[in-house]
């Protein structure tokens, strides 16, 4: 899912990506663990969003801002967990 509008929300203690798409909102919450790591705590995507590759697409911009921030992801979720170990690519920012 390409057009999805993901937002970011941060706090000095941690944060989360929520995005909306047909009235039903998804997040994946994460905490920061230190100055060079976060932790994706929580990943939860409504039924009537489920199979639409929303939670990939979440673990995916969190992926993509660790690597441009220079971060590393300890994927606590086992949804985010099971994402990144099915894209390779993706695996450079795990902890």
């Amino acid at each position: 899912m390409t057009d999805l509008k993901i937002e970011k929300e941060e706090t000095d203690t941690g944060g989360r990506y929520v995005t909306t798409l047909d009235g039903h909102t998804a997040e994946m919450t994460f905490s920061k663990a230190g100055t060079q790591r976060i932790i994706i705590d929580h990943t939860g995507v409504p039924e009537a969003l489920g199979g639409r590759g929303v939670g990939q697409a979440l673990v995916k911009r969190a992926v993509e801002d660790a690597r441009a921030a220079g971060l590393k992801i300890i994927p606590l979720c086992p949804f985010a967990k099971a994402q990144i170990e099915k894209h390779v690519e993706w695996q450079d920012v795990l902890n």
